[in-house]
């Protein structure tokens, strides 16, 4: 197996200088983060495990240099960059990722933008990185795509290389639905349909995840089974994977003879203080100025700490040339200025700002040195800042203040969780941090450091590819039926030698894909024509076997040689012959349980019923799709009760769910169609668990296709009703 790591950056920046291209450690959790578990995991040496890291080196590279920057980065960190054009990463990264995904993926939507041209710049860059891993793939890789910059290549992967496992992990948060139905429809479209290329989509929380499926049924129609996706042709499996750091990386840091002559110095520029640390990168998601303004608050309640704490606030520069951050750095100079002016004094500053990056050393020995860790961003996917200052506590004391709205919070209640959007709490959270004793201190951290150190990025990765690597097996197992070309090269064999043929064929879901409203699933011309074709060959006895009511099969399809089986069974018409009944049944007990049906038509809009002769369907396709599961699950319940002395089955199909008469069922329908004649061979096909009775009726050596993964007593399966339309057009073809 060989890892093929797919994300916007690489480990890496590459700049050119006086001709050369000079290459330099990325900043950023998630390259850092992947790196170190390369690292941890034996891979990133050279004689280490087999991968490839595919990603843009950081800055437009002039096209002389791209074959001396391919090969350093090839033999130096086993990578693949992706050049692209200075123009294209303006409208791709600083237009629609950080202009449009970045702030609604946030909850900023006042930030967001929508430009028509920033899209399709993102689906060309999309389209160029899967140009570039086209030519590195090998049959037996794993492939892994990280985070918002790249939602549509999945799918693009897939499209031509369907049987590849395919992995997919979101850095950021997934938003409600509500926020995400801000984009345009055809945009939400595609980018949910990118996503559901892979075989896994990971999420850091189980908050994202229920987002995410949510937006896959309100989107796509897309229900989910314990965060399994059914597709026609495979499972999509959705699950949370919380990331960890290089907790090691930290402690030993930490524990260094580097970081001990820091903390000399640190102790003594400090000395009669306490100090609280806050470092991140200027973003307006990170609630920099509520901070200060919490902070503020917090000086102005508690005059006794006045002279005996520092703030040390340290920003590291972040798209200098947008607007918006400018004008954001401007505000956050001014608030330090106000802070400086109302509480400070000749012998004392309230904060130390610092608007710089920070070494790994500097970084390692502040957390180590501080006494509380000031972590409140406004919104975060994991925020790995909370993190590495608990793996850097060597002696469990410290005190983290952490914002809810942090990922990290779900995997952190012993920290000082608070609400970043009002500063009240900040305030009150640091006059709470100050004050709290070694011990307790010592409680909370402990618990949070041996599940850091037991979830690490080691862990946290593996984790992830094996269970990339068991949605294989799962797929696989899934694909042990499919319907193949060596299948279909039989099936043509034993449909030429067979002198008499029985077909029977399912109609919704099988010959007709699945419409909102019944009554619009009339056949298509093509349908008509391929059924007529089908049936005109005297060696064929053609059935539609179906739930739909006969007068329905008779306006439709009634004109053609076929025979038709309605309402699941309830009527049979031949060939030239009038309909019967193939059992006695009775309607009486209709005028009990429409009056139920009705009520949860009125209580779910979009809901319809359709009265049939001897049953009753209730069909949800148009509503709501949480709201009609939930009202489907109620009416399920109440009929149980309502149904338990009537003799009738309650049957839950694809968004309906059907009464009708107990016995009935397209087994028997079969069955009785089986000994009304001598057949030599015969195919059946279906689409849902209606038809599996029709399945387990049929001889074992029937060339029986379930349409769809679902598990079926089929002994074939097929994605979809377009495939079953080409099958039966080959066999009409057949000499």
């Amino acid at each position: 197996m060989r890892l093929v790591l797919i994300s916007n950056r690489l480990p890496f920046t590459v700049t050119v200088k006086d001709g050369k291209p000079r290459f330099k450690e990325s900043p950023g959790g998630l390259t850092t983060g992947l790196w170190s578990y390369l690292e941890r995991a034996g891979m990133a040496g050279v004689d280490g495990a087999d991968f490839l890291w595919i990603g843009w080196p950081g800055s437009t590279i002039a096209s002389e240099h791209h074959e001396k920057v391919a090969e350093r980065a090839r033999k130096e960190y086993k990578a693949h960059p992706v050049f692209l054009a200075e123009e294209a990463m303006e409208r791709f990264y600083h237009g629609f990722c950080n202009a449009t995904i970045w702030p609604l993926f946030h909850y900023f939507p006042t930030y967001t933008t929508f430009d028509e041209e920033c899209w399709r710049e993102y689906q060309q860059v999309n389209q160029a990185f899967y140009e570039a891993v086209r030519n590195q793939l090998q049959p037996e890789d794993v492939v892994w795509v990280h985070d918002y910059q790249l939602m549509l290549l999945p799918r693009l992967i897939r499209e031509h290389y369907p049987t590849l496992p395919i992995g997919f992990f979101l850095h950021i948060p997934f938003p409600s639905f509500e926020l995400f139905q801000l984009l345009p429809s055809a945009w939400r479209r595609e980018i949910l349909e990118g996503l559901l290329g892979a075989s896994l989509i990971g999420f850091h929380t189980h908050d994202y995840t229920r987002h995410f499926l949510s937006c896959a049924v309100r989107t796509l129609g897309r229900e989910h089974q314990l965060g399994r996706i059914t597709l026609r042709d495979r499972v999509v499996k959705v699950d949370t994977f919380p990331m960890g750091i290089d907790f090691d990386k930290f402690h030993r840091g930490a524990q260094s003879a580097d970081c001990e002559e820091r903390m000399s110095k640190l102790r003594e520029k400090f000395a009669g203080l306490k100090v609280i640390f806050s470092v991140d990168r200027l973003d307006y998601t990170k609630g920099l100025i509520k901070r200060l303004q919490g902070y503020d608050l917090f000086l102005a309640q508690n005059p006794q700490w006045h002279g005996k704490v520092v703030l040390v606030l340290v920003i590291s520069p972040s798209r200098t040339g947008v607007e918006t951050y400018q004008a954001m750095k401007r505000e956050i100079d001014e608030w330090v200025g106000r802070i400086h002016g109302a509480y400070g004094s000749i012998h004392w500053t309230p904060i130390l700002y610092q608007y710089r990056n920070m070494s790994f050393p500097q970084l390692v020995s502040m957390f180590r040195f501080c006494d509380v860790a000031l972590v409140t961003p406004l919104r975060d996917g994991m925020n790995l800042v909370a993190k590495e200052f608990l793996a850097s506590r060597t002696d469990q004391t410290g005190v983290l203040i952490l914002s809810e709205m942090a990922g990290a919070a779900k995997e952190m209640g012993e920290a000082l969780v608070i609400n970043p959007f009002h500063y009240s709490e900040i305030a009150e959270a640091l006059a709470h941090a100050l004050s709290l004793s070694i011990e307790e201190q010592r409680q909370r951290n402990l618990v949070m450091q041996e599940r850091l150190r037991r979830y690490n990025v080691l862990r946290w990765a593996e984790e992830f590819v094996h269970a990339l690597q068991a949605t294989e097996s799962t797929q696989m197992a899934a694909m042990v039926k499919a319907f193949g070309p060596a299948t279909l090269a039989t099936l043509r064999t034993e449909y030429a030698k067979a002198r008499q043929r029985g077909i029977l064929l399912d109609y919704d879901g099988t010959l007709r894909p699945f419409v909102p409203d019944p009554q619009q699933a009339r056949p298509d011309s093509e349908l008509v024509e391929l059924l007529g074709a089908l049936a005109s060959d005297r060696a064929n006895q053609v059935v539609i076997i179906s739930g739909r009511p006969r007068a329905d099969l008779d306006q439709w399809l009634g004109a053609l040689p076929l025979g038709l089986i309605a309402e699941h069974g309830v009527w049979h018409k031949a060939v030239g012959q009038d309909w019967r009944q193939l059992r006695a049944v009775t309607a009486e007990w209709k005028t009990q349980v429409r009056p139920i049906l009705q009520l949860y038509v009125d209580r779910l809009p979009g809901a319809l019923l359709e009265e049939k002769e001897y049953s009753l369907a209730w069909h949800y396709r148009r509503a709501d799709p949480d709201q009609g599961s939930l009202r489907a699950k109620e009416l399920l319940d109440d009929l149980a009760d309502f149904t338990r002395n009537i003799d009738v089955q309650v049957l839950e199909g694809n968004k309906v769910i059907e009464i009708r008469n107990a016995g009935v069922n397209k087994g028997a329908a079969a069955l009785e169609w089986r000994t009304a004649g001598a057949y030599d061979f015969i195919l059946a096909f279906g689409d849902d668990w209606t038809d599996e009775d029709m399945f387990r009726a049929l001889p074992p050596e029937a060339f029986s296709v379930r349409v769809g993964l679902d598990n079926t007593a089929a002994r074939f399966r097929v994605p979809n009703a377009a495939t079953v339309r080409e099958i039966l057009r080959q066999l009409i073809r057949t000499p």
